[in-house]
């Protein structure tokens, strides 16, 4: 044999070995290096990890949205298009209108039958097109709206009435969105794995805003009308294509003839089911009262380290961030812990317990002038919040009777929703008045007390629910 025969015979040699150590290598990666990935073990045989990945995208557009709505918006608003603060509350408001619909979209979810057999699909569709719809149009009223170039002919009805259409497209499609989407997440986790699906859930929303304020940040540095336009109109094609991604082949088709299928209840004989076992109205209860607790800082903490401990604004950016730590921290570990059984209304319970020295770290951080403690208790209010959200919205889907988790998540969604939106409406009305009556810091550290004393209100609201049955029994009372 010739030498040059026995040297490509060993250089094929060599390279069937790299490539059988390569693919041992991606295979030994796929096997056990994606267990070290945050909720990587959310993942089952019936829903793995890649699928799981995919379905999350929905959050990162509804998280892209609330980044946009609240965040980004909200500042372009009122500095670069000088419209009234006044009108920006109404405007940024107008997504919580909405918010108390989503136990009836979660109810029509659960009943949906459709000529294709799908139940959560159409829904997600619709609430995409609806929200697609919002942001294709904002950018156009919003100019309007602050009188800039052509737009300044048209009267200034317009602009009030346009934006508002806008913002409210918007909210009801991300609600009906979230809903619907949540919802398919429960039908198809597995119920061991539904406390590590809902934090990798909500970790994806979180990610979403995050990574979207900083690119909205970025592309706005130096504003234009165009870059606005620019900046709206890709969100609002970009929340297309990912829930386009999200929902594809996710949800198994169930044709059934029309001639067979059962006549749906009402909404009220499903509410009627709903309530009657599980202490169902207790919880929401508990979640309302919670979520206003964690709520009314919302608009605070900022202002407070500026105007009290004289911090600057990128200083007050990062304590923001520190604040969404905070809350993925406590999503993860309380995915962790519920995972393996944990009863998910005492994680809440101690998610409410954390929050109460963290409002005592933020209120004596001013006359200790510390920003340490500020962070540390900004970082622990995110981190309650965290462990509170997570297991008051995995009791929703572990308790939700057969047939209604669509109406179970819909309702913990509208109660959330709407105790978020008041709580933040009413605490900055609490710190203006406290604050034209007394000297500063009295108005923050009254809407701190306030917290404080609603956390210990939501503890007690729940500890009848720690003594509830095991879910097997309760999941009997409903049927």
């Amino acid at each position: 044999m010739s030498n040059s025969v026995q040297l490509n015979l060993t250089k094929n040699s060599s390279q069937r070995e790299k490539t059988s150590i390569g693919r041992k290598l991606i295979f030994s990666f796929f096997q056990r290096g994606t267990k070290f990935l945050p909720f990587a073990d959310a993942a089952s045989v019936d829903l793995p990890l890649s699928r799981l990945l995919r379905l999350s995208l929905f959050q990162v557009s509804v998280g892209m949205a609330l980044a946009l709505l609240i965040g980004t918006l909200n500042r372009v608003m009122i500095v670069e298009l000088h419209v009234p603060a006044s009108w920006v509350s109404v405007m940024v408001a107008m997504p919580i209108v909405v918010a108390p619909f989503r136990a009836i979209i979660g109810f029509s979810s659960d009943v949906h039958q459709s000529e294709l057999g799908w139940k959560r699909v159409p829904y997600i569709w619709r609430g995409t097109l609806v929200q697609f719809g919002g942001l294709a149009v904002m950018p156009f009223a919003l100019l309007v709206l602050s009188g800039m170039g052509q737009a300044s002919r048209a009267p200034e009805w317009v602009g009030h009435l346009g934006a508002g259409i806008a913002f409210l497209l918007v909210g009801a499609g991300l609600h009906t969105t979230q809903t619907a989407g949540l919802a398919l997440a429960t039908d198809l986790a597995p119920e061991e794995s539904r406390p590590k699906v809902v934090g990798l859930m909500y970790v994806m929303l979180l990610v979403g805003m995050m990574v979207s304020a900083l690119v909205f940040g970025s592309f706005l540095k130096e504003f234009t009308p165009g870059r606005l336009i620019q900046v709206i109109q890709a969100s609002a094609l970009l929340t297309l294509i990912l829930n386009v991604i999200a929902l594809w082949k996710q949800e198994s088709r169930i044709k059934t003839p029309s001639h067979l299928r059962e006549k749906a209840e009402s909404f009220k004989q499903s509410w009627i089911r709903f309530c009657y076992g599980g202490q169902a109205v207790r919880r929401l209860i508990a979640v309302g009262l919670g979520t206003i607790a964690f709520s009314m800082e919302d608009i605070l903490l900022e202002p407070y380290g500026g105007e009290i401990l004289h911090l600057g604004v990128g200083a007050t950016t990062a304590l923001t961030a520190t604040l969404a730590l905070g809350g993925l921290f406590g999503f993860a570990l309380a995915s962790k812990i519920l995972s393996k059984g944990f009863d998910p209304f005492k994680m809440a319970s101690i998610g409410a317990a954390c929050g109460i020295p963290a409002f005592f770290a933020v209120i004596i951080s001013a006359p200790l002038g510390s920003t340490f403690i500020f962070a540390f208790g900004i970082f622990l209010i995110g981190f309650g919040g965290g462990l509170f959200g997570h297991g008051t919205l995995t009791a929703t889907m572990n308790l939700a009777p057969p047939g209604q988790s669509g109406l179970a998540l819909g309702s913990w969604g509208a109660v959330q929703a709407t105790a978020a939106g008041l709580a933040i409406a009413v605490s900055g009305i609490i710190r203006d008045v406290m604050d034209s009556l007394y000297q500063a810091p009295f108005g923050y550290n009254a809407v701190y007390s306030i917290e404080i004393i609603m956390l210990f209100v939501t503890i007690i609201t729940m500890i009848p629910l720690m003594k509830k049955l095991p879910h097997s029994t309760t999941a009997k009372t409903y049927s």
